[in-house]
């Protein structure tokens, strides 16, 4: 069976980038530039600024501490896409945008229906200093050339839902824990693009310290010199240790080669896949939830 390495590195590094969302600056909705019928979305050529802009290099400083602490987790602290938000260096707004003409009615009004606050006491410096440094940002990834650093749900969209369908429901052994009328019921309603195919393939998070696992499902099991059994919830395990939580809530680490312990994870399965997925394996079982909406 084929291994799907290369694209689980790709996904990886995705992940720790960004992932994107449509909340600011959309002109179509989202506010980049879409690519011609049959074009991948991450070839798609930049937004041109309709008209040259220069700005103070002070008041660039000043927009990117001001966007930094207003808009970062969202948009990323460069622009280029972050937690929620989409990549504003291709935004078309930006790119149309004339000192803040777009930009700085919409940062105040925000779009509510996308989740984007309204930012309202913004005094009008703090919205100059933030229009001077997306125009900066948006530049400065012009100059740098390359791709998008973000991952539009139409570029993950290549598999086969029927044959993801026959996947879950054979040989991958997905249905034998979920349900597409159950508990996935509507999860590509709640979860789009690249959220969705990282809930597929790593249920319990990649953030640090996780160890892959979700600390609120996976238990460990101690059999003690006392032949008495203690079960206690995983914050992380490796190869070496086991980090749990006592009754107290604190946490307590043992090196496995000094207790006898049994790891159950619930979300198990799911690491054990992953090194025996195909490309096309993920791909399908992808465009299959995709229709669970």
């Amino acid at each position: 069976m084929k291994n799907s390495t290369g694209l689980l590195i790709l996904f990886i590094a995705s992940i720790l980038l960004s992932q994107p969302r449509a909340t600011f600056g959309q002109a179509n909705p989202q506010g980049v530039r879409r690519p011609s019928p049959g074009q991948s979305p991450a070839s798609g050529p930049r937004p041109k600024p309709a008209t040259p802009q220069t700005y103070a290099a002070e008041e660039v400083r000043t927009g990117e501490v001001q966007f930094g602490a207003q808009c970062g987790f969202c948009h990323g602290k460069d622009a280029a896409g972050g937690e929620s938000g989409p990549d504003l260096t291709r935004s078309e707004m930006v790119a149309q945008d004339v000192r803040g003409d777009k930009l700085e009615p919409l940062i105040r009004a925000g779009r509510p229906n996308t989740g984007m606050p309204a930012f309202k006491n913004l005094n009008a410096q703090e919205l100059n200093a933030i229009v001077a440094f997306l125009h900066r940002q948006m530049e400065k990834s012009a100059e740098l050339g390359g791709g998008r650093r973000s991952v539009d749900p139409a570029d993950l969209a290549t598999g086969n839902a029927a044959a993801g369908s026959e996947y879950f429901n054979g040989k991958g052994e997905c249905s034998s824990c979920h349900s597409a009328t159950g508990d996935l019921a509507g999860i590509a309603s709640r979860l789009q693009g690249l959220n969705l195919l990282r809930r597929m393939l790593y249920p319990g998070g990649l953030g640090p310290g996780s160890g892959g696992r979700s600390p609120s499902k996976a238990t460990a099991t101690f059999l003690l010199s006392s032949g008495q059994t203690v079960v206690a919830p995983v914050v992380t395990e490796d190869d070496f240790s086991v980090t749990v939580l006592d009754p107290l809530g604190e946490r307590k680490t043992y090196q496995k080669s000094g207790v006898k312990v049994t790891i159950n994870d619930p979300l198990s399965a799911h690491f054990d896949r992953l090194g025996k997925y195909t490309d096309a394996d993920i791909h399908n079982v992808y465009a299959y939830l995709e229709t669970l909406k």
